[in-house]
């Protein structure tokens, strides 16, 4: 699906975004890209449909250098990016002038879509609120039935009902040739939704991993003391000390997203360590 080899990438006069940068995503997962501000979560996402150039290596769309936007290529990717811009237009009018470019569009998924969000059809976008508008782009995003969907911070905006629909949604339109990739600093929107982390941090993809693979490795748990326990990272909280260990019981733990993202950036090398010797491990 996407393959990105060796990219570096820098806006002018800045310092390189990423350098030598490898990643490949495959079909059928629904992706979570976290890293800090400024990482580049946006940027990436950007080079991985041809809106931004690297300056080294490429990125492959089902072998398309997406860099040439091909159209091809673009009826088969859909963008929803974090700062949206909505025409003055009804949802009925907008699919009237844009649905077109995506051939697999199905009118009858965007209405049954728009009115699981709760959006009105008949009301102008640019009337609208951040949150509507945002609801409408990720209707007309998911109806265009493209094989990769690629969403910036699509939550932000969306009230708790609203961010309730679209987990459910997502989760409903991924198929086995479909590839959803999701960016967002809300990681509790993500919980129970993504199937695989993507973690961006100081130029490099750290983390490239399934759920349930990074389950096998660490252990997450609440723990009163955890004096003598293989403890890789931990944090206070009310209820006692949130840890990530080290998994030598082969015991199964829902995956801390959050609590793994904040290990990941404190630079903890155990940790990293760790899933990275897991990594190499299903490499082999």
């Amino acid at each position: 699906m996407i393959a990105i080899k060796n990219l570096s990438f820098a806006y002018p006069q800045q310092p390189l975004l990423f350098k030598d940068l490898n990643l490949s995503l495959k079909k059928g997962h629904i992706y979570g890209l976290l890293g800090k501000n400024g990482a580049g979560k946006s940027t990436l996402l950007k080079n991985m449909i041809g809106l931004v150039f690297p300056s080294k290596g490429n990125c492959l769309f089902n072998g398309t250098n997406v860099s040439n936007r091909p159209v091809s290529v673009l009826e088969d990717i859909y963008f929803i990016a974090e700062d949206l811009f909505v025409p003055s237009l009804t949802p009925v009018q907008f699919i009237a002038n844009t649905a077109s470019f995506y051939p697999k569009f199905s009118k009858s998924d965007f209405y049954h879509y728009l009115k699981a969000l709760d959006v009105n059809m008949d009301a102008m976008l640019d009337k609208q609120s951040y949150g509507q508008q945002k609801k409408a782009m990720i209707a007309f995003g998911l109806a265009t039935n493209t094989s990769l969907l690629i969403m910036d911070e699509p939550t932000n905006g969306l009230d708790i009902p609203s961010k309730v629909q679209f987990r459910k949604l997502i989760a409903s339109v991924l198929t086995d040739d479909r590839c959803i990739v999701i960016s967002t600093h809300q990681v509790r929107d993500l919980d129970s939704l993504i199937d695989t982390l993507l973690v961006l941090h100081e130029c490099e993809i750290v983390v490239n991993q399934s759920l349930d693979e990074v389950a096998e490795q660490l252990l997450f748990g609440t723990y009163p003391d955890t004096d003598g326990m293989p403890v890789l990272y931990e944090e206070e909280s009310i209820r006692g000390k949130n840890a990530i260990l080290r998994n030598t019981t082969g015991k199964y733990s829902k995956v801390d997203m959050e609590l793994l993202f904040n290990a990941i950036i404190s630079g903890n090398p155990s940790l990293l360590a760790t899933l990275k010797a897991s990594t190499n491990e299903q490499r082999i």
